[in-house]
């Protein structure tokens, strides 16, 4: 294997089934390919009470500032319906110029052409006068508990200190140049559940349905919309996502109803605020008896996800500028500036530095016969090889 051939890199990547949460030899390939290069490197297992442990990898090279990050994740989805692939799931087949494999674009293809790139700049100059880290977690497909946010706080704690992260996240929507990510908006999940009166359907005197309530409260969550978005992001867009009555007889009437949601929410908000306005659109809805004349108001509660996301936006200027410089360079084209999409670790990762995301066109990650155009591998190559030469010569100044 050739460590400055994106090809290899992501091959020899591809061929190792890290379905989340196993490591399937993909830190360990990964670690073959970055000791040679001059990288320290260490594999770190995270563990929490109720989940699975989670093997993760931080290596770097240098010891002084500037500091720049790559992080990523080696984890991958599950394959489906292996029956249903052109091509094996982890054989990293090339076929019409195409290599597919799951983790392809989501996303061994983004760290396999850093390594490259990593590897050409050393090959040619030696390596940066700073340092440079990966930071690859194996948990970011999974509960994302033990990955991401337990690295960082680890290596904050030996004294790493970063500067500006990449996260290889493929953003491109439709060819290479599209869109950089700097920044995400927020996401928050919970589930209402509303009780009421078991009875037979033919009497509905005598029960209390809650399918009745359940749907005044999730039309009050849908309509109005929260907010028309702001100047960086696109509207808050809440989903409900379930509706459940756990009921199989259709003449009877169910005891509770639940429903799940999700909103998408921008810098209008944050969780605090945002679960005020859900709670004051619920109690509100609760109160109205259309859906329910003669009735009291609606009975339910709420419970909350964990762990909400909240919204940022990176406004590091020249990390930005740096990174479409090079993109601009390689591609002819000048990326759009974005913050759509769903979270990713850089979500974690912002507490300790800027970041933004750029990687590989998306449009086949997570499905059947997931894969990347091979000149596609060694475009982004490119790229991350001129952003680093760029990053660490505006650093200096």
């Amino acid at each position: 294997m050739t460590t400055t051939n994106p090809v290899d890199t992501l091959a020899a990547l591809i061929r190792c089934p890290s379905v989340t949460p196993a490591e399937g030899g993909a830190l360990a390939a990964l670690e073959s390919m970055l000791t040679p290069l001059g990288f320290t490197v260490e594999r770190v297992v995270m563990r929490d009470e109720g989940t699975p442990d989670i093997e993760n990898l931080y290596a770097r090279i240098g010891t002084d500032g500037p500091h720049l990050m790559f992080a990523g994740h080696t984890d991958v989805v599950p394959v489906g319906d292996e029956s249903a692939w052109s091509h094996g799931p982890f054989s990293a087949d090339i076929a019409d110029g195409e290599m597919f494999g799951r983790g392809a674009v989501d996303m061994k293809g983004g760290i396999a052409c850093f390594v490259s790139a990593m590897a050409r700049t050393i090959e040619k100059h030696g390596p940066p006068k700073g340092s440079v880290s990966f930071l690859i977690t194996g948990d970011e497909e999974g509960p994302a508990i033990n990955g991401t946010v337990k690295l960082l706080d680890w290596a904050a704690q030996k004294g790493e200190r970063w500067d500006a992260c990449l996260v290889g996240e493929p953003t491109n929507p439709d060819r290479l140049g599209d869109m950089i990510k700097i920044g995400r908006r927020g996401s928050l999940s919970g589930t209402i559940t509303v009780h009421g009166v078991q009875g037979h359907a033919a009497y509905p005197h005598l029960a209390d349905n809650p399918v009745r309530g359940i749907l005044q409260l999730t039309q009050a969550l849908m309509d109005p919309p929260f907010d028309s978005g702001t100047t960086d992001f696109q509207p808050s867009n809440l989903e409900v996502t379930t509706v459940d009555v756990a009921n199989s007889a259709v003449n009877v009437i169910p005891a509770k109803a639940s429903a799940r949601f999700n909103i998408r929410f921008n810098d209008t908000w944050d969780a605090e605020t945002l679960r005020a306005e859900i709670i004051r659109r619920l109690d509100e809805a609760a109160a109205n008896g259309r859906l329910r004349p003669d009735r009291k108001p609606v009975s339910y509660d709420i419970t909350w996800s964990e762990r909400p996301s909240e919204v940022f936006l990176t406004r590091d200027e020249p990390l930005i500028a740096t990174l479409r410089q090079a993109v601009a360079e390689v591609t002819g084209h000048t990326p759009k500036l974005s913050t759509t999409g769903g979270t990713s670790d850089a979500r974690f990762i912002k507490n300790y530095c800027p970041v933004v995301e750029f990687g590989l066109v998306g449009q086949t990650m997570h499905m059947v016969d997931e894969r990347v155009a091979v000149a596609d591998l060694e475009t982004l190559t490119t790229i991350y090889e001129t952003f680093i030469q760029h990053w660490f010569a505006h650093a200096a100044h």
